[in-house]
């Protein structure tokens, strides 16, 4: 089970971890800046907003497995209710330290229900893409929130 923490407790994990490196350092050049895009100033090894997008992002769904130092997700087969005979299966892949688009991969399968079987089905390219768009839609606005 993935426990989330709300936006306001990720903020306040990230301001608290910023502060000691204000005091680092003599002039203003050499202090860092705010943005660090997250991922130098957390313990995972990729991108912290897009990692806690990804997790809010697919939060409805279960999980099989979640390796923050890796950056994989990947959840088991979901089923929406209005839908019954149809099931997803997803893995989001984080590939970098920074917050990019190209530093997102998502990988879908679809199954439908075919007389009692399980029958793999095509998944169509706008739904991957359009959950990557709301995967890096969420991480940009964390990282608004976070920055200020």
């Amino acid at each position: 089970m993935v426990r989330r923490l709300p936006a306001s407790a990720t903020a306040g994990l990230l301001l608290a971890a910023l502060l000691p490196l204000a005091a680092c350092g003599g002039g203003a050049k050499d202090r860092p800046k705010a943005d660090l895009a997250a991922s130098k100033v957390t313990t995972i090894g990729v991108n912290a907003y897009l990692w806690r997008a990804s997790l809010d992002t697919l939060s409805f769904m279960p999980m099989v497995q979640t390796d923050s130092n890796g950056g994989v997700i990947v959840t088991d087969w979901y089923a929406n209710p209005n839908s019954p005979n149809e099931r997803m299966k997803l893995t989001v892949s984080i590939l970098d330290q920074d917050l990019r688009a190209d530093a997102l991969r998502v990988a879908a399968s679809r199954q439908v229900n075919q007389g009692g079987q399980w029958v793999d089905a095509p998944v169509a390219a706008a739904t991957v893409q359009k959950l990557e768009e709301v995967i890096l839609t969420k991480a940009r606005d964390l990282r608004r929130m976070a920055i200020g």
